[in-house]
This record gives structure tokens, sequence and C-alpha cells, in this order.
């Protein structure tokens, strides 16, 4: 039973997306998020959803890993839509469960929400995707260089970021390791209700904490005996955004932001 590893999980290439500064790729998405939300009609979602999709295209991403991200979803676009469809509408009912009812305008509402968290989270691991977790830390704390002036640990809070994609392949891989442990020991994740089946994670989520605090610990050692402090943190690659980035970054910004104002 594979673990999905939405986030972190760098894949090399020399696509022009993989070439892109982070930060560009990091404005870029922020636009696309603005698209989406502002959106108030399938329009905007269609037009969010070329836009995703090409950027997948032009990334060379398999679409397989590109998908991978919406396998921890599921649940949350299933709960989405039925939470809608049941909340009932001016449109007539199509169905009754019990006192609750199906309504049409129900169901297109959750089928639009649903679309646009699919659209979020699949333009977002884009990013992660095609850029890797050193490069987008170090754009994060660029990024984040005024917030000094206000007395924020930028440096600290962006070596948090740097160890939390790290590790994150890392902890979906030994989960997956623990989950196959336990499948051979007869555990059944998919058999029975809802309840027999949270009682079946508990022997993989245990174990799974557990060397997650120890490895943290150990982590901790080791930067102490380093004697790292996050002062004067140097760069071996110093980021440095060419012109065709900036053209990336304001025509992207712009058309989006401009689609986001007129579209319906």
């Amino acid at each position: 039973m594979p673990v999905p590893v939405p986030f972190g999980q760098f894949v090399p290439g020399t696509s022009p997306v993989h070439r892109l500064d982070p930060r560009a790729k990091i404005g870029l998405t922020l636009a696309f998020t603005i698209l989406l939300f502002s959106s108030r009609g399938w329009a905007g979602l269609a037009l969010g959803a070329v836009v995703a999709l090409a950027v997948v295209a032009v990334s060379q991403v398999p679409w397989r890993l590109a998908a991978r991200g919406l396998v921890p979803i599921v649940w949350l676009l299933v709960f989405t839509l039925v939470a809608n469809a049941l909340a009932g509408g001016s449109g007539p009912t199509l169905a009754h469960i019990g006192p609750l009812g199906i309504s049409r305008d129900g169901l297109v509402r959750g089928a639009f929400f649903a679309v646009r968290i699919t659209l979020l989270v699949l333009g977002t691991s884009v990013v992660t995707l095609t850029t890797s977790p050193v490069a987008l830390t170090d754009a994060l704390s660029q990024l984040m260089r005024p917030l000094k002036f206000v007395g924020v640990p930028v440096e600290d809070v962006a070596t948090m970021f740097s160890i939390a994609l790290r590790f994150i392949p890392t902890t979906a891989e030994e989960a997956e390791k623990i989950i196959v442990a336990q499948t051979a020991r007869g555990a059944q994740f998919d058999e029975g209700g809802l309840v027999r089946r949270a009682r079946a994670w508990v022997p993989v989520l245990v174990p799974l904490f557990v060397n997650l605090f120890r490895r943290a610990d150990d982590l901790a050692i080791a930067m102490e005996s380093r004697c790292y402090t996050g002062v004067g943190r140097t760069r071996l690659h110093v980021q440095r955004m060419c012109a065709s980035d900036w053209v990336a970054l304001l025509v992207g910004v712009t058309a989006m932001v401009a689609a986001a104002i007129l579209l319906p």
C-alpha cells in the first residue's frame, strides 16, 4: 500500500518550469491562488484548470506524480461535495437520505468547491515537484528578509522549512515500511467499519511518531554539536532573477489577476 508524497518530493529536470526562479514560482502560485478564490463561476475554474494542466505538461513531471498529491485529500473532496449537496438550495431535490435531501444547487456548489480545492493542490504541488527543498527554502528566506526589521528570526524559520521539506519524503517512506510490515503480520487497513479501520492504523502511527521524535532529538543534538546558531548562514548558490524570470512573473501575475477581476 503506497504512501503518497504530496510535498517535498523533488523531481529533477531541465524544463522551463524547473529553470524558473523559485521566487517567481512562489509569486505565480500566489496569483494562481487569487484566481481560484476570486472566481465565482465555472469560467474562472476552467481557466485555472487550463493553467494548471499546461504547467504540469511544460514541467515534464509525470502525471502520476502530479496527481499523487490529490490522494490524501480525497476524503476532504468527498466531504465537501456531500456537505454542500445536503445543505440544500433553491433548486429541486434529486434524492432523499432520511430526513435530508440532496439538492441540485447544493450538488453543483459542492462540485465547484471540490474542483477549486483540486486545482489548488495540483498547482501548488508543481512548485515542490520542480524546486529542490534547499532552493525553495532560500527563496522563502529572501522573501521574508524584510521581517527581520520587526524581530522575526527569518533564518531560523527558513531552516525549519528546509528540515520539514527534507523529512516529508523520509517520513512517508518510513510509514510505507511500517504498513508493509504490519500487513505481513495480518493487519487489515481496508476492511470493517470506520472504528475498526481507525484502530488498524494505531500500530502504524505509534511507531511512526516515536521514530519522528527520536529523529528530531538526533538532529537537534547533531546541530548543537556543530555549533549551529542560524546567524551568518551562507549559501553555495546565490539566487538571482534574470530577465526571463521577471517577464514570466509580471506577465503571469498580470494575466491571472486580470482574469480574476474580469471573469464572472
